[in-house]
């Protein structure tokens, strides 16, 4: 961490350094104070909008930059000005609003040397270019479009280059991944055209487009971003919905969405065979092993019980080792006859887990008790349920690993 610490300052006190040692390339004017304040508005507005993400014990945020624009226009020395300005709003802002890292301070000083270095690379690139784009067609645009992309990968360097340093990264893989894929290319399009028309702006010394641009782009940017919030609300509260009635082991359904279902299938008319498994001497391998061990066995038994299943049927964590399975749609033989390939498949199969520093196979069986029925009345599911379970107790006393089988309508 000291070592990327001292990279940070290294950049900060490279970029005084440039700054100092080209005074004048622009002159810090009326002009460079009124686009000094509109840069420093908008781009503290737009960090609101801003995308978090982490790695490992570091924080990014990726927010549009108008760096670009800025340095071309304000040149080393102008760019440093706006990049203290505008860092410090951000580091006061995430102080008093308790988002700061531990390491912000020192994190603004990074944030100033590097976008300043970038800054003063575009502001070169284009002294330099600029003379030969203008004589093809769309140059300038494609002339932004390079010096974007040069900034945008210099930045990224410099954030690997601390990572790396500091251990967030540890492979090339990761160093690569940041560097290249970090942002995709519409985000590149946005930043490179939206750079591009301020400073084409600020050359003309058209002050209300100028205004009007940071204003769509800050409107545009706030409405999307606001859907992608209330998307992203959206998605927390389906899957919360769906823990609670999901199975956090397995996937399956719990015993709340069982009940639930035993009360909207009561009255529906249907035929259903209610299956209820159970897996064989489970404490047993609890014991010779551990719970590690007996979660991998539970998880093989679900899934298996999963690949057997139509797309009607319903399958439920009734218990701890316990299933139960809702078939519909089918006759009692059919029942029968998917419950078999279960178990058929089940005695061909094992389960890989790790114990202790061993790779261990572990075999089990299971017993089913499946009973059928119409459910026609007021409480029919819950009853099927229960005989069901009775029916599984009558294959454990069977000597296990077999179905035992009821249908009352041929009673």
């Amino acid at each position: 961490m000291a070592k990327a610490r001292v990279f940070d300052l290294f950049l900060f006190f490279a970029s005084i350094t440039i700054a100092w040692f080209t005074p004048g390339v622009i002159p810090l004017d009326l002009t460079y104070i009124k686009a000094l304040i509109l840069y420093w508005i908008f781009s503290s507005f737009y960090f609101q909008l801003r995308i978090v993400t982490r790695s490992g014990n570091s924080t990014i945020d990726y927010a549009i930059s108008y760096t670009s624009s800025f340095g071309i226009f304000a040149g080393p020395a102008g760019t440093f000005i706006f990049e203290v300005i505008y860092r410090f709003t951000v580091y006061f802002y995430k102080k008093i609003t308790g988002t700061a890292d531990r390491g912000e301070f020192l994190d603004t000083f990074y944030n100033i040397g590097s976008f300043t270095i970038g800054g003063t690379v575009g502001y070169y690139l284009y002294t330099f270019l600029y003379p030969y784009a203008k004589e093809v067609p769309f140059g300038y645009w494609i002339l932004i479009m390079l010096i974007v992309y040069v900034i945008s990968l210099l930045s990224s360097c410099c954030l690997v280059t601390t990572f790396w340093l500091s251990g967030d990264v540890t492979t090339r893989k990761e160093a690569f991944n940041l560097i290249f894929k970090s942002r995709n290319l519409l985000d590149f399009g946005k930043v490179a055209l939206t750079n591009a028309l301020l400073l084409r702006m600020l050359q003309l010394d058209q002050w209300e487009m100028l205004l009007a641009l940071f204003l769509l782009n800050y409107i545009v940017s706030l409405s999307f971003y606001s859907k992608s919030i209330s998307a992203k609300h959206k998605f927390e509260r389906d899957q919360f919905e769906q823990m609670a009635y999901r199975d956090f082991l397995t996937g399956t359904f719990n015993r709340a969405q069982m009940d639930k279902a035993m009360l909207e299938l009561d009255h529906s008319g249907e035929r259903i065979g209610v299956v209820v498994a159970d897996i064989d001497r489970f404490k047993k391998i609890n014991d010779n092993y551990n719970h590690a061990v007996g979660d991998r066995v539970i998880i093989h038994f679900a899934d298996l019980l999963k690949a057997h299943l139509t797309e009607d049927d319903t399958l439920f964590r009734s218990g701890g080792e316990e299933f139960t399975i809702f078939l519909r749609g089918k006759t009692s033989n059919e029942c029968v006859k998917q419950i078999q390939e279960i178990l058929d498949h089940l005695g061909s199969g094992s389960v890989a887990a790790e114990y202790g520093e061993e790779n261990i196979s572990v075999t089990y069986s299971a017993s089913f008790g499946l009973y059928y029925d119409q459910m026609d009345a007021e409480g029919a599911m819950y009853r099927s349920y229960i005989n069901a379970d009775q029916l599984l107790l009558e294959s454990k006393k069977l000597g296990r690993n077999r179905l035992t089988f009821k249908n009352r309508l041929q009673c």
